[in-house]
């Protein structure tokens, strides 16, 4: 492949761009040469960039890609503000398809007054199985013929944590899995490619290796794939001999094995995220300042097996105590990876995370859902809320992501949160936390530097500059508004064109 007249885009301090347009080179899967008027190597395409703007590739390093290929068959609940807005919604679905299992995805329960009973949903649904899943993932508001298909207690309240994870893996035999056949898989990834996605880490539950083999030869060998374990399905992946970074057996090297990945505290949502202080509605709580999902010695158990297997670790943490704990748990056992959200943190954690070189994978659209919330439940914590400019100012290795479907799978959208910290007409929410347009992208492009000779040939063509230089970069507002619009002319994974709006 021969891209001419591209512009290239400094990613890291101290990268500097030629100021006119270069001719890239690209074989094998990588780049071989950049410059001006390069000879078309024999046999290559030609693609005229037309002065567009070149970048590595963008990548989500946090996805549930089962429940975001799902979402679009849902009944959408993101907009329900009571109880009485999911039950109408819901009563709905039911005259439309009656009989039919109604299976929705977004509420978010948390300020409700009243709470979600289950009683609820039995005086509309009769014996037709509903499934409500929060818009966190972290509970489900289930009627009582759902509750005994997945043979749970019957009671009138919320499935949540641990509990739900287990039964989340057999919604299919209530639903059935055809949203998530492999051309609905090729669709998503396809809307993906079209905003300059190149690799994607999937870190679904419920989910094995066997499910990507089949789906890769199936046509959604598209993107670059690291594909996360749970801890149910450690043994097998140890007995096999996979290791972080190691092609998946069936797949080529797009397709790899990513990190064992860790749910060690809730969400805020459920007020189920472990903190150091109580929440300020503790009284109503049964775990006042919630709790862990595992111990101590469980997670360091873990890591540790992980770590010894050559396993990278993902540890969700959301709360500031189960940031501490997974770094006590780093730290003990040697083991190597990321906090997954560390969504409120102490500073001294901060600089402990930069010490043992773990990354913080942090998925900024979520600050747009939860700044009003935190500020009603973490009231005085909201200055370490999302704390990426303190991340960077310490020397921590931040990377970005989506937790599709909890935010929509959008670089562009998390690039924006991170830059601006709002997405209404209220100011930026602490933007002193807030990050620059390069440092977000470079956060963004799976550590990539500028394309240079030997750059991995995942490449994307802009129609207009991604660091927004003739923007006034005070102006965080508009710096949001501008990359919300950004999308991809062009997108390239392996030297293979996944995405061609140029023509």
């Amino acid at each position: 492949m021969l891209i001419r007249n591209a512009r290239l885009v400094p990613i890291s301090a101290g990268e500097q761009a030629p100021d006119h347009p270069v001719d890239v080179t690209v074989e094998h899967g990588a780049v071989t040469a950049v410059g001006e008027g390069l000879e078309r190597p024999a046999n290559a395409d030609e693609v005229d960039a037309g002065g567009r703007w070149l970048i590595p590739g963008l990548w989500d390093q946090h996805t549930h890609l089962a429940q975001w290929t799902l979402t679009s068959q849902r009944l959408d609940l993101a907009g329900a503000r009571s109880v009485q807005d999911a039950t109408r919604a819901v009563a709905a679905r039911l005259a439309e398809t009656p009989g039919v299992p109604v299976v929705g995805w977004g509420h978010r329960s948390s300020t409700w007054d009243p709470q979600p009973t289950v009683s609820e949903l039995d005086a509309l649904s009769g014996d037709t199985p509903v499934v409500l899943i929060s818009g966190d993932g972290h509970h489900a508001w289930l009627n009582t013929t759902a509750l005994l298909h997945f043979a749970m207690p019957v009671r009138d309240s919320v499935v949540s944590e641990n509990e739900w994870f287990a039964a989340y893996p057999r919604l299919v035999t209530l639903a059935g899995n055809d949203g998530t056949s492999p051309d609905a898989y090729r669709r998503m990834l396809e809307t993906a490619a079209a905003q300059g996605v190149t690799g994607l880490v999937d870190l679904e539950f419920g989910g094995g290796r066997e499910g990507w083999i089949e789906r890769w030869s199936a046509g959604c060998d598209l993107l670059r794939i690291r594909w996360g374990v749970y801890a149910d399905g450690l043994d097998d992946v140890i007995a096999a001999g996979l290791r972080t970074g190691d092609s998946l057996p069936g797949c080529d090297h797009r397709a790899t094995m990513g990190p064992l990945k860790i749910i060690s505290d809730g969400s805020l949502n459920t007020r189920t995220a472990w903190c150091c202080e109580p929440y300020a509605d503790a009284h109503l709580l049964d775990h006042p300042a919630g709790l862990p999902n595992l111990s101590g010695a469980e997670l360091r158990d873990l890591h540790a097996r992980a770590h010894a297997a050559g396993l990278e670790i993902a540890t969700h943490a959301i709360g500031d105590a189960a940031v501490q704990e997974a770094l006590d748990a780093y730290a003990a056992t040697g083991a190597r990876g990321s906090i997954e959200h560390a969504q409120m943190c102490r500073r001294e954690d901060i600089r402990r995370m930069a010490e043992l070189g773990i990354r913080a994978s942090v998925q900024p659209a979520h600050l747009l859902d939860d700044r009003d919330l935190s500020e009603l439940v973490w009231p005085g914590r909201g200055d370490r809320a999302f704390a990426m400019r303190w991340m960077l100012d310490d020397g921590v290795e931040l990377v970005l992501g989506s937790d599709a479907p909890v935010s929509p799978l959008d670089p562009w959208l998390a690039m924006a949160a991170a830059v601006h910290r709002s997405d209404d007409d209220r100011g930026p929410w602490h933007g002193e936390q807030a990050i620059t347009v390069g440092e977000a992208l470079a956060a963004s492009v799976d550590g990539q530097p500028m394309v240079r000779p030997g750059s991995r040939a995942d490449l994307v063509l802009l129609d207009r500059d991604p660091l927004l230089r003739e923007l006034d970069q005070a102006d965080t507002a508009g710096l949001g508004t501008a990359l919300r619009a950004m999308s991809s002319a062009y997108t390239m994974v392996a030297g293979r064109a996944v995405h061609d709006q140029t023509g």
